[in-house]
């Protein structure tokens, strides 16, 4: 069975990260698989291939320099020349921009086609361009996936002509260590930690707030926020400005988070929405216990609703700092045991194995057999 899977680029995302993974995960199966990347400038690949996946950037396939417009086509007649010249049982397309122009580039050709949302559409501030680009293409889809189920029906709404969507959850990479693994730092010192890219979104202004509100009272505590992004003058000017030099570090981005992870103690989402969350549900499959806000979507989800992680209502930051607070007051030991029981609960419902069993129904939902 061959796949072709189309990513906007092979860098440091998350919707790069589910790609590459489950890219990974196919090839392993004896499927034949296409990494395509659309992305004009090209760009590097950050994650983990596997060999038997053939990666293709489109940046290669269009030789001259020109105007954004006209390389978009260009790139467009070169990604339906591969549909065209593979004729894959099946393509898997990431992100809305990505799925707008793969949609367009298998027109009028017979090829299965599951476009994947990878943050949730109905907050992410997307434009009015996006909003008109997906609700004229989306409905030729064979599906389209959300990461949540209350996603499903409001989006329905937004996008008329959707009749058949899916939820695939993100699956946790399966190179991710097989057990939890608990703080590996012997000093007294201890790390709050926040991942994910330096951006309004993400709201690592206001976690710096909450933790200056409290440093002074955990003298014995750092802030790590791994990631990188347009935000980043501002963060360390808030940092100078409340004096945590010592105590607040952006170290920016790492090959090896789990690693990083590793040596944190409490992992923090102040998010002002989610897709999903990879950062997070990675965090609590290594042991680290959470506190998130509970945003459009994802938090709630991983959490069971709070039961395997703490849940803070969305925009709450004095509630957000209570909950550190109780966090940081806790012994190690108990800090680990909070830990275990996320572990215990996403790997159990995200693995990939389990991940990828959803997206063998999903094909057959849409009439593509292992045979294809």
């Amino acid at each position: 069975m061959k796949i072709v899977v189309v990513v906007n680029s092979l860098g440091s995302g998350g919707a790069e990260r589910v790609a590459t993974t489950l890219a990974n995960a196919w090839a392993n199966k004896g499927m034949d698989v296409r990494l395509v990347a659309t992305y004009s400038g090209r760009g590097t690949v950050f994650y983990p291939i596997d060999s038997r996946v053939e990666v293709v950037f489109l940046a290669d396939m269009v030789k001259q320099r020109s105007i954004r417009l006209l390389s978009f086509f260009q790139r467009l007649g070169k990604l339906r020349e591969i549909f065209k010249n593979e004729r894959p049982a099946v393509v898997v397309s990431h992100l809305t921009n990505v799925n707008v122009m793969t949609i367009l580039a298998r027109f009028l050709l017979r090829v299965p086609l599951i476009i994947c949302e990878h943050n949730n559409p109905l907050v992410d501030g997307r434009s009015r361009f996006w909003r008109l680009a997906s609700r004229l293409t989306y409905r030729f889809a064979n599906c389209v996936s959300v990461l949540t189920h209350d996603v499903v029906e409001p989006y329905k709404e937004l996008v008329p002509g959707v009749t058949n969507m899916a939820v695939l959850p993100n699956p946790i990479s399966d190179e991710l260590p097989a057990t939890s693994v608990s703080s590996i730092e012997t000093s007294n010192r201890f790390r709050l930690v926040g991942v994910g890219r330096l951006q309004y979104q993400k709201q690592f202004d206001l976690l710096i707030r909450m933790f200056s509100s409290l440093s002074g009272e955990f003298a014995n505590w750092d802030l790590y926020i791994w990631g990188e992004g347009p935000e980043r003058s501002v963060l360390e000017s808030l940092i100078d400005q409340l004096g945590l030099q010592q105590r607040v570090f952006l170290p920016g981005r790492t090959t090896e988070l789990w690693k990083e992870l590793g040596r944190c103690d409490l992992f923090a989402l102040p998010s002002r929405y989610e897709g999903w969350s990879m950062a997070l549900m990675e965090a609590m499959a290594l042991g680290l216990p959470t506190v998130a806000f509970d945003c459009p979507s994802g938090p709630r989800d991983l959490t069971e609703g709070g039961k395997s992680g703490v849940l803070i209502d969305n925009g709450d930051a004095e509630g957000f700092v209570v909950a550190l607070r109780s966090m940081m007051s806790k012994s190690p030991a108990e800090r680990c045991s909070v830990g275990r029981i996320g572990a215990d609960s996403v790997r159990s419902r995200f693995s990939l194995p389990r991940v990828v069993d959803l997206w063998d129904q999903q094909f057959r939902n849409i009439g593509v057999g292992d045979q294809a």
